[in-house]
């Protein structure tokens, strides 16, 4: 079965930090353009980052850039997003998106809350 499966996400306080995972099985992340996405109430789709499938040329959205960083490890057939400084702002779920060409897949989401 072809899926994407976010985890890592639960209640930190500001100034806390991390790591969300997508994982992959069914197909490989290799080829793929991965990003993470987040959804808050309220609040528009956001793209937050992305990572290339080659040489893994990296993405940030301004509101992020500086605390959170993406990476890949293909052997493990997973994406990460590292999470540092969290914020009260940077509450929402997280997506996980996966495209090669005209195939697409996408993750349910974790919920990251930043609270104190």
């Amino acid at each position: 079965q072809v899926q994407l499966v976010e985890s890592g996400g639960g209640l930190v306080q500001p100034g806390g930090s991390l790591r969300l995972s997508c994982a992959a099985s069914g197909f490989s992340l290799d080829d793929y353009v991965i990003g993470w996405f987040r959804q808050a109430p309220g609040k528009e789709h956001e793209g937050v980052s992305c990572i290339s499938s080659s040489v893994g040329s990296t993405y940030y959205a301004d509101s992020v850039k500086g605390r959170f960083t993406i990476f890949r490890d293909n052997f493990k057939n997973t994406v990460y997003l590292q999470m540092n400084s969290l914020k009260f702002e940077d509450t929402a779920v997280y997506l996980c998106h996966a495209r090669l060409e005209s195939r697409e897949h996408w993750g349910r989401g974790t919920q990251v809350t930043v609270a104190s």
